[in-house]
């Protein structure tokens, strides 16, 4: 049985007890005195400070932790912050374990989550302690934003990286590649891509790509699409970045590019590539991986953007010098091909020439020699210097050098060989020096060129018509589609000129059971004629050179020249450099497309002839898809009645 305490006992409890009370009321105030301490000491810090419990419930939160993180003391008091990124969980709590064994910790960079989803890189130093052997240790933790510090660290690397790898890639596309695989490790993304915009076609397509997947990467190579559809579009048209956070919810998102790439783009951000004045493409980061993107990653992509640009612009450049030098080299062969094919059009009437002299000459020996020879000398004198020209080609073929004197002389005698020829021709009643002038002014004076209206469809079913009979021995349909037009405004010498030689260029161009079609119809406000044949075409190389004059379109090796209409039957090529005068002379235009026949690519290859004897063609339709020659001329709209319009040759 317990024994019963006395009133004084049980007074002292009491004394006790409220010495106690006192003591701990002491330490509470101490406590409130020194949190108040504590916060107006760390709110005066301007970098974020948690204060935690040792169990790591937080104890206080200074302003600028709220102004980083997003959470406030009041929501979070005596809670744990869910701030800690699910990958660096065992590493934080490791930390804390060293904090309770080692008291402070100097810096160490880690990741932290902002209430609102973002991930932010950081730089923190603990300490844990406590005032008095009565209040429970605290820990206090100072974080500083590294964020763009590491973001501005990572970008430097890689335009580093980027400047000393790119003469490692001389082709644009292995450059625009890797390009793309830096971005997407940049910006922590599913894929990366530049866009290029093919101002030709007004089209889009990727040239460089870094997927997860490889497969989606080489098909998206292959993908195009206009100019002014989704997002890519819109940069390019305002020249501005755009963010989007939803694909599904933006108009402009096109998805029909990710239905061809088998795809699925969630967000994604565009900026322009700009060359100079203008824009040239985009690029493009697709699906982020954490967070969303912000004006950082603009800033970022917009950088690199500028790198890329340049790429462009100098693999543009690099481009151009090669066109360029293939430019030089066609010129080059050009101009072996013209002297080549003057010295073989000089060839063939100098010797029928020569046999022609030595005829006439031993039919005239029965005349008296006053009467003929005189002529026939200067004719032969004439006939040598052509072929002193045909050997000097040759010399020049093989870089021989000739002297100036041989030249003035050629040219002195040509002039005294024409006065005497005009003189003798035209001696008659008349004085000599009159009669000379006036045939001078027949053959070198200017013709008088007067533009006339015609109806277009009319007049070439006139030239056809007249046309026609010339190559009835050609097995050739020409199929006409000549519709009304208004009237044009050319003068009819060139014009028919013009519509002749491009008829007889499609018959020699066409093998036989082959098709030509001629339309007349109206474009815009003008008149336009289109002579297609179904022929062998012409090679990209010789299309450039077309209208230039002398340039054949056959080799050297392969030409000959033939009766008009044949196929393949060659010419002096100044045909279309006429017309090409002609339509700067008399305001119309004139165009040419054309594709080599597939079957004969090289400019040396021989088409048979007929399609029925051809190796490669099955039927008609085989050679009538197989290539082809397009000229078009376009007439403006006649000017009105009344005005004067005249031109001189």
């Amino acid at each position: 049985m317990a024994k019963k305490q006395t009133y004084e006992e049980l007074e002292q409890k009491v004394r006790d007890l409220q010495k106690e009370a006192a003591k701990h009321k002491k330490v509470e105030g101490a406590l409130q005195k020194s949190t108040r301490r504590l916060g107006t000491l760390i709110d005066f810090v301007p970098y974020p400070i948690e204060v935690l419990t040792v169990d790591g419930r937080v104890y206080y939160l200074n302003h600028a932790f709220t102004e980083m993180f997003g959470w406030t003391l009041k929501e979070m008091g005596g809670k744990f912050i869910p701030f800690v990124p699910s990958e660096l969980k065992q590493e934080t709590a490791d930390y804390f374990r060293r904090l309770l064994k080692e008291k402070v910790l100097q810096r160490q960079e880690t990741r932290r989550l902002t209430k609102d989803g973002r991930i932010l890189d950081v730089s923190m130093r603990a300490v844990c302690h406590s005032e008095s052997e009565e209040e429970q240790a605290k820990e206090l933790i100072i974080f500083r934003d590294i964020t763009q510090e590491k973001r501005i660290a990572r970008i430097n690397d890689a335009l580093l990286r980027i400047s000393m790898a790119l003469p490692s890639y001389p082709d644009l596309e292995d450059i625009l590649d890797y390009i793309s695989s830096e971005i997407k490790i940049l910006l922590n993304v599913d894929g990366a891509i530049v866009i290029l915009l093919d101002e030709e076609k007004r089209e889009l397509f990727f040239l460089g790509t870094a997927y997860e997947d490889r497969a989606t990467q080489k098909r998206a190579k292959e993908i195009r699409f206009p100019a002014d559809k989704g997002i890519s579009g819109k940069v390019i048209e305002t020249g501005e970045p755009v963010i989007v956070p939803d694909t599904s919810k933006d108009p402009n998102y096109y998805s029909v590019v990710d239905e061809q790439l088998g795809y699925d783009s969630r967000n994604m951000l565009d900026v322009p590539l700009r060359s100079s004045d203008r824009i040239v493409g985009v690029l493009c980061a697709i699906n982020k991986k954490e967070g969303v993107f912000d004006n950082t990653d603009v800033d970022l992509l917009s950088m690199i953007a500028g790198t890329v640009a340049l790429s462009v612009e100098n693999a543009r450049v690099s481009n151009e010098l090669k066109k360029a030098y293939k430019e030089v080299t066609s010129l080059n062969r050009a101009k072996d091909n013209v002297i080549n094919h003057l010295s073989h059009e000089l060839k063939t009437p100098v010797a029928i020439l020569s046999s022609s002299l030595n005829i006439l000459t031993r039919k005239l020996v029965a005349l008296p020699e006053e009467t003929w020879k005189p002529s026939i000398e200067r004719a032969q004198r004439n006939l040598d210097r052509i072929k002193d020209i045909e050997y000097e080609v040759e010399d020049i073929m093989q870089d021989k050098q000739h002297k100036t004197y041989g030249l003035l002389s050629l040219i002195l005698d040509q002039y005294t060989d024409e006065l005497e020829s005009l003189i003798t021709e035209e001696a008659g009643d008349v004085p000599i020096v009159e009669r000379v002038r006036k045939r001078v002014e027949e053959i070198f004076g200017p013709k008088e060129i007067v533009q006339e209206e015609i109806i277009l469809d009319e007049y070439v079913k006139e030239r056809l018509k007249y046309s026609k009979p010339l190559f009835l021995h050609r097995r050739v349909e020409i199929i006409r589609n000549l519709l009304s037009t208004p009237p044009i405004y050319v003068p009819l010498d060139p014009l028919e000129k013009v519509i002749d030689g491009l008829i007889k260029n499609a018959v020699e161009n066409t093998p036989d059971e082959g098709k030509i079609e001629i339309i007349v119809q109206k474009k815009g406000n003008g008149s336009e004629l289109v002579v297609h044949d179904y022929g062998v075409g012409i090679i990209e190389e010789a299309q450039r050179r077309i209208f230039e004059g002398f340039f054949a379109t056959q080799d050297t090796m392969v030409y000959s020249s033939k009766r008009p209409y044949d196929f393949n039957a060659g010419g002096k090529g100044a045909d279309l450099l006429r017309m090409k005068i002609f339509s700067e002379r008399y305001n119309f235009k004139i165009d040419m497309a054309s594709s080599r026949c597939r079957f004969i690519p090289k400019e040396s290859d021989i088409c048979p002839g007929r399609i029925s004897i051809c190796a490669f063609c099955t039927n008609k339709e085989d050679c009538y898809h197989s290539g082809g020659t397009i000229f078009s001329l376009y007439f403006p709209p006649a000017p009105k009645r009344g005005r004067s319009a005249r031109a001189y040759d």
